[in-house]
């Protein structure tokens, strides 16, 4: 598909080339009503809305794909879009998701050695009890796969590993983890205590990598975003707001999809705590051609089915457009938005610094307020940021001096 200049075109353009790429025309999509929002959260008085924006130039394990992306930070869309196009010479990204395999947990009061060893022992027939419980996941494909146990303090935790498939699977595996918890009051005759999932999923991981080219970036570049990322691995400062990056670009897909982003920066921050101390969640490494390469794993549990999804029609149409036919593949391709959103951060603050791109495109936003029209936007814009004052006084200024230009 053809998205050469897309962020030059007009609204109206770029919703012309979706809906004839991928089918959805976005102008006729309704939004999240007040009825809908009502069923999915309590006391609804109204709705909010964020701008969707499209990522472009990814290709995420061979495949073109265009990336709806909700966010109101300025740069992250630009951001990802660029970064795309650089790893793009060498291919595109890679992409490879582990199966959807949710933690639930649940908590025993007062168990002893003896209770762990009956859980072990009547492991197949408690599976086997879960599945008969939801039969339709059985049949998909998933349902309950493993119970392991561990001890935390005084408390024996049964750990619960259950195939969500395409779901994110909360739902599903709180319910699993309550009605198993009855099944082993019943068979141990101890007392359990909360039963809910865990977002720290680590059997539910994605990696992903693209090699940045040397021909495109050169040696000095890569140099300079080695020694950014070399900040963030030495400075658990620098890695935090590193890695908040990442979440950038994965929440707003997220967004965009319908699914839980709050869940997925609890389980990817913790995961970038498991050694002890915060570290990145991408790294980096010159390859033998000298090609910079970028690699990322974190949990991911997202969905395609399932929650509010049914309920918003932007997000279902959001995930027309990705094409994604599983939860995993949906994962894949955000942990590659992740990467690029994080690279394209190095890569700017290591060369032009991050406020500059930022200003470039807050510039366009004062003109707009300034009262500039679609035509009058990019000159306005322009001007503000050579000015270096990217305020609206200044732009109302630079605005009435172009239009008494024009008028002569």
């Amino acid at each position: 598909m053809d998205t050469g200049g897309f962020y030059k075109r007009s609204i109206k353009e770029r919703r012309k080339i979706i809906e004839e790429a991928m089918g959805v025309n976005y102008a006729k999509t309704k939004e999240t009503d007040l009825e809908a929002a009502n069923i999915m959260i309590e006391n609804v008085v109204a709705t909010t809305r964020l701008p969707v924006g499209i990522a472009t130039n990814f290709v995420v394990n061979g495949r073109e794909i265009l990336i709806p992306m909700a966010i109101e930070e300025t740069s992250v869309v630009a951001a990802a879009s660029n970064a795309a196009k650089i790893a793009r010479a060498s291919g595109g990204f890679k992409a490879e998701a582990s199966e959807p395999i949710m933690d639930g947990q649940i908590q025993f009061l007062n168990a002893d050695k003896e209770t762990e060893k009956t859980i072990r022992e009547h492991e197949k027939e408690l599976l086997s009890f879960l599945d008969e419980q939801s039969p339709s996941m059985k049949k998909r494909g998933g349902g309950a796969r493993r119970i392991e146990t561990h001890w935390s303090g005084p408390y024996l935790v049964a750990h619960l590993l259950y195939d969500v498939r395409d779901s994110m699977g909360a739902n599903t595996v709180n319910a699993a983890c309550e009605a198993l918890s009855e099944k082993l009051e019943e068979l141990t005759g101890k007392k359990t205590g909360l039963c809910i999932l865990t977002n720290l999923c680590l059997h539910r991981t994605v990696k992903a990598s693209a090699t940045f080219p040397k021909s495109v970036l050169g040696e000095e570049t890569i140099n300079a975003i080695l020694k950014a990322y070399d900040f963030a691995e030495k400075d658990v400062y620098r890695c935090c707001t590193n890695n908040k990056g990442i979440m950038n670009g994965i929440d707003a897909v997220a967004i965009a999809t319908g699914n839980d982003w709050r869940a997925l920066e609890a389980g990817a921050h913790f995961y970038a705590s498991l050694s002890g101390r915060h570290e990145p969640l991408a790294k980096y490494e010159v390859n033998e051609k000298g090609d910079l390469v970028g690699t990322i794993e974190l949990p991911l549990a997202v969905g395609i089915v399932g929650g509010s999804i049914k309920l918003n029609p932007v997000a279902q149409a959001n995930l027309k457009v990705l094409g994604v036919k599983s939860a995993r593949e949906l994962a894949e391709v955000m942990a590659c938005v992740g990467l690029a959103n994080n690279f394209a951060a190095l890569k700017a603050l290591a060369t032009e610094g991050i406020n500059r791109g930022h200003m470039r495109l807050h510039a366009r936003t004062i003109a707009i307020q300034a009262g500039a029209k679609e035509s009058e936007m990019d000159e306005v814009a322009k001007k503000l940021v050579e000015s270096k004052n990217i305020k609206a006084d200044n732009a109302r200024k630079i605005l009435e001096s172009i239009r008494g230009k024009h008028r002569k």
